[in-house]
């Protein structure tokens, strides 16, 4: 499995806090992250990617000379990440102006609780439709903020209060393995922060973090989600997956038992995942970490198709993802969207063949990826520069598998 996306996005914002040079090992070079990397190219990052010999990617980067001269607003509108540029510019630059982040088309999430943690710890919010305004300074006494249980709003947080003077406590924090991962980021570099068992996030400001070190982005256990579903339905016999992220995918393993896939854990975070013969029909409800992950609702809809009985989703943190079904529905899945946040799938159903799909999303494009390899025949699938910007390799990984699949 490739480096996590999720875990390097908001990393690259908390380098440019150290003003000095860092090795990121395992650094994949997929969409998003290569959008960013050109986004902080225009303000002056110096990065440089370095082939290892395990044929991953180790990432240079260099915040020495980091200088708000021309911040990409067409880059910042494509990809949501860009909103963890916020902390460390005003941290440095005292104010900033940039549009509001795009690239997510399941439902236009708020960054509320990014906006309002900032203008409480001192910068003030200039309202705006089309762009974020921010200036002022920091504050240097005590705080209390509250994370929403929101991954993005607990890492920018984070991220805007390891150098600010006076201790900050960040309450309903996301526990996810990504936000777990910039926390060690930032301890690596000398960042006093605590964590408490409450989802509580405890940080004493310090003056400046140390830099020229190097760090392991985590493995992506949503890729690993997705493979293991892969190896569930389109294996011969079954499929290994090295770095496959065990302990982050408990809920979701759990899931799958429960539908009668055989998993087998080899030991050294290798999992391997049998071809199942027969379905059972199973319900799930996604939520926050350590539940069951939101982004593996869509690849596990492809499993319920092929399962005996009724099943149910409830997508308990994100409106209007389940309407990429249509596109199952469109390979005579047969579905029922009871509201914005609930559906039913009954199988087992031989998917259609020989019909064209659309990615909705990032976790979207790769079910549909799914659900055409094990339709016979042939399926075109459009918008796949959602794909892109997540699966590293996706398309060369399926081939190595014995997937028939060509780019268009």
């Amino acid at each position: 499995m490739s480096g996590s996306k999720n875990a390097t996005l908001p990393i690259f914002g908390a380098a440019l806090l150290l003003r000095g040079k860092v090795r990121l090992k395992g650094v994949p070079k997929i969409g998003d992250v290569m959008t960013l990397l050109e986004i902080l190219g225009d303000i002056w990052v110096v990065y440089e990617f370095v082939s290892t010999e395990d044929g991953t990617n180790d990432l240079l980067f260099d915040s020495t000379d980091l200088h708000l001269a021309s911040l990409d607003y067409e880059k910042i509108k494509k990809i949501r990440s860009s909103i963890f540029l916020l902390s460390p510019l005003l941290h440095f630059f005292g104010s900033i102006t940039m549009p509001f982040p795009g690239g997510c088309s399941i439902w236009k999430r708020p960054i509320d609780a990014h906006l309002n943690g900032l203008e409480a710890i001192g910068y003030k919010n200039i309202v705006d439709d089309e762009n974020i305004s921010l200036e002022w300074k920091l504050e240097s006494w005590d705080k209390i903020l509250n994370a929403w249980f929101w991954v993005g709003s607990t890492e920018n947080l984070l991220i805007a209060n390891v150098l600010r003077k006076g201790q900050t406590t960040i309450n309903c924090v996301a526990t996810e393995p990504h936000v777990m991962s910039l926390v060690a980021f930032l301890r690596k570099g000398w960042a006093n922060i605590k964590i408490r068992y409450n989802h509580t996030i405890v940080i004493e400001g310090v003056d400046s973090l140390k830099w020229d070190f190097e760090f392991d982005i985590i493995g992506d256990y949503i890729e690993s989600g997705t493979y293991i579903i892969i190896g569930a339905l389109i294996s011969k016999d079954f499929l290994t997956i090295k770095n496959a992220r065990i302990e982050d995918l408990y809920m979701f393993l759990e899931k799958l038992k429960e539908a009668w896939v055989r998993i087998e854990d080899m030991w050294n975070d290798t999992l391997r995942v049998y071809r199942a013969q027969k379905i059972n029909s199973v319900s799930i409800q996604t939520n926050i970490f350590p539940g069951f992950p939101t982004d593996l609702q869509s690849p596990f809809s492809v499993l319920m198709t092929q399962a005996q009985g009724e099943n149910k989703i409830h997508e308990v943190l994100f409106e209007w993802r389940l309407n990429f079904l249509v596109e199952l529905e469109k390979m005579k899945a047969k579905i029922a969207i009871l509201n914005p946040h609930e559906a039913l799938i009954f199988g087992k159903t031989n998917l259609k063949w020989w019909v064209t799909v659309a990615s909705w999303d990032l976790r979207a494009g790769a079910a549909m990826i799914i659900a055409s390899l094990i339709a016979e025949g042939e399926t075109s699938i459009t918008n796949v520069e959602y794909i892109y910007r997540w699966y590293e390799d996706f398309v060369m990984k399926l081939r190595k598998l014995g997937a028939v699949i060509e780019e268009i």
